[in-house]
């Protein structure tokens, strides 16, 4: 005979004082069960953000970072309490951007040019970018999985963040961020741009030096000239110079020296330079690093550095009311009344662009 399946042996029945008993709708959990309810861990309040930022704690950090991200209103006052607190801690550093192409190892690269760093006794701030999905808004946020040893570094500090709607490659609160790691006292803050190619300029307007990531074989060495990207770059790194791959890195240095020899410098007094490097066997990384050092030892002789710092600033002054006056115009009333007719009239072809605009912005 086959056993009944519907019945439960005596012997297999759970004791009536067990809290294994059955409960109607609810297998095995007994009826003075009650699901733990889920605690918030409440926003950290200004004070202890700004004494655990100066005080070197990377939790009181990473939750300040979280709060000036945040896009609710409660947030607004703490955040800008926050960073004017930090803001006369900041600007110590060195400020390093990275971009590159997909699949030019900007992830591998950053993991053990900051391990070198890191070994040295310098404290690295990682501020990794990645692309958010147009679909669903979403991203992935695995740059500490892909930057597993670097990431367990007593010195170093990896955030990442969602790009967002910002445009650039960066982050739309990178350089709070920033200023908030170099108040908790790192020494080199190094942004790891989305790499999307052209448009990815950003970076450029808050690093010290811009560090652009190419590979040979791609055919693009003669066609990045007319990439605005590597005008702006103060050095190229050919990565993956290892294995059967050398020689042909080796050439497209070549090819990308002899580029940058004809392009107009970003950085006056400053000849950019291409070198190869191994992320995997650590060639050419230290020269890397000293050329870096070489060049905010130049800036620094004269007022360069400073002025930089001066223009990067009012540079983000006017990006933030840019914004903010954009907010503002469309949390107007009169604005929210008028934008649902003019979208229908401009999407039946019934009013030309140009004019709903005009409309909007009382020019009519």
């Amino acid at each position: 005979m086959f056993p009944d399946l519907n019945h439960t042996p005596d012997h297999a029945r759970p004791p009536q004082d067990s809290a294994l008993r059955e409960v109607p709708g609810v297998a095995a959990l007994g009826d003075n069960f009650r699901m733990p309810a889920i605690r918030r861990k409440s926003a950290i309040s200004s004070a202890e953000a700004v004494a655990g930022i100066l005080a070197g704690n990377r939790t009181a950090l990473a939750r300040a970072i979280t709060l000036i991200e945040s896009r609710s209103p409660a947030h607004r006052s703490t955040a800008a309490t926050v960073l004017r607190e930090c803001l006369p801690h900041s600007g110590k550093s060195i400020r390093l951007g990275i971009t590159g192409v997909p699949g030019a190892g900007k992830s591998t690269f950053i993991e053990y040019f900051g391990k070198m760093l890191c070994d040295q006794g310098h404290k690295l701030a990682v501020l990794a970018i990645d692309p958010t999905s147009a679909v669903s808004g979403g991203s992935v946020l695995g740059d500490k999985t892909r930057m597993e040893e670097l990431s367990r570094h007593p010195n170093a500090f990896i955030r990442p963040s969602p790009a967002g709607a910002a445009l650039g490659g960066v982050a739309a609160k990178t350089r709070e961020a920033m200023l908030l790691c170099e108040a908790a006292g790192f020494d080199i803050i190094l942004i790891e741009t989305v790499g999307v190619g052209q448009s990815e300029v950003a970076v450029r307007t808050m690093a010290d030096f811009f560090l652009l990531l190419q590979i040979a074989g791609a055919g693009d060495e003669l066609q990045g000239i007319k990439k605005g990207v590597i005008e702006m770059a103060d050095a190229i790194a050919v990565t993956k110079a290892d294995g059967d791959n050398l020689g042909r890195t080796q050439v497209a240095c070549g090819e990308y020296n002899r580029i940058l020899h004809y392009l107009q410098p970003f950085t006056p007094g400053w000849t950019p330079k291409a070198l190869t490097c191994s992320s995997l066997t650590g060639t050419g990384l230290d020269a890397i690093w000293q050329l870096i050092q070489q060049f905010i030892s130049q800036l620094q002789q004269d007022d360069t550095f400073d002025r930089r710092r001066r223009e990067q600033n009012i540079q983000w002054f006017h990006t933030l009311l840019r914004e903010a006056v954009l907010n503002r115009f469309f949390e107007q009333p009169d604005t929210q009344a008028k934008i649902p007719a003019i979208e229908e009239a401009v999407g039946e072809g019934k009013l030309p662009v140009a004019e709903a605009i005009g409309q909007l912005l009382g020019g009519h």
